[in-house]
């Protein structure tokens, strides 16, 4: 990568870290729904008119249904899962139950699309799963905390969205294949705002949210959101996918910086160790790294 390359990768680890800070902050106001509605309807707001000026509309028309699709499991879903987990979760352990996606996305290419897995990459599964249940050992308490969710809710509703993005990023290969990545990003937080305005409706607040969660939920929706999509394709385009999904390493070094600066969040030992040990488990599953083959200790 070229040193911009690599300023971009920091700034997209930078941006998608901080974004359960965001929703800690602007969760409690505004409630699971209507934070996620305003989060992918201001994404939508950024991304439709790139989409058009490059002239990729048709593409959004054409595969309007696949794209629905992958808005609901990548975008609309997830979201809400980790936004209800931010009610009694810290944002560096939502971070790093964020990093199994890969791990499930693996998982999911095995048992659905047929992908053989080799000996690294299962060896990955297994630790990063161990990683998944060490971490949330001693964690999942049941009791409703200050804002009615427990720990263990949060943790399971975390696992399930990770478990999600390893579905979309499967439905995007099998359906979405060719396809402009700009069309599947915009039109994706388009069908996500349709798909949850009138469940967001409904939900709204009774109260009018505080200027705290108002700039977390703009922050979600125009950084978070809306530009990181932008720098992620552009880093794709420039470092190749490879090198864009490193970014699964920085997020939860990123979101605990935030989570300690903000709001006093100090990571503990057995969550730092839980975090090295999914990320092993991720970079063994997803290729970036390979456990050495038997030949490679012979003379």
């Amino acid at each position: 990568m070229t040193r911009r390359d690599g300023a971009e990768l920091l700034l997209l680890g930078a941006l998608w870290g901080a974004s359960f800070l965001f929703m800690r902050l602007g969760a409690v106001d505004f409630g699971p729904l209507a934070l996620v509605f305003v989060r992918v309807a201001g994404a939508a707001l950024v991304l439709m008119p790139l989409l058009l000026a490059r002239g990729e509309g048709p593409a959004l028309r054409q595969h309007w249904r696949a794209i629905a699709v992958v808005g609901l499991v990548n975008s609309a879903l997830p979201f809400l899962f980790f936004t209800l987990a931010a009610l009694a979760l810290s944002a560096a352990l939502m971070s790093v139950f964020n990093a199994t996606a890969p791990i499930w996305g693996a998982l999911v290419a095995r048992l659905w699309l047929g992908d053989k897995l080799g000996p690294s990459r299962a060896l990955g599964l297994a630790i990063g799963v161990a990683g998944v249940v060490g971490l949330s050992w001693g964690k999942a308490d049941f009791r409703p905390g200050l804002h009615g969710v427990s720990p263990a809710l949060g943790i399971a509703a975390c696992v399930a969205a990770a478990m999600l993005y390893g579905v979309a990023a499967n439905l995007s290969r099998r359906h979405l294949g060719g396809v402009p990545p700009m069309a599947v990003a915009a039109g994706s937080q388009l069908s996500a705002a349709l798909l949850l305005a009138l469940p967001a409706a409904w939900a709204w607040p009774a109260v009018t949210p505080g200027a705290t969660a108002w700039w977390s939920a703009g922050a979600l929706a125009v950084a978070c959101t809306g530009a990181a999509y932008v720098l992620y394709f552009r880093l794709i385009a420039h470092a190749g996918a490879a090198n864009a999904i490193s970014v699964t390493f920085l997020i939860p070094a990123f979101a605990m910086l935030w989570g300690w600066l903000f709001l006093a969040e100090r990571p503990t030992a057995g969550m730092l160790a839980g975090c090295a040990v999914i990320l092993l488990g991720t970079a063994l599953s997803t290729g970036l790294l390979r456990w050495p083959s038997h030949s490679a200790f012979r003379s």
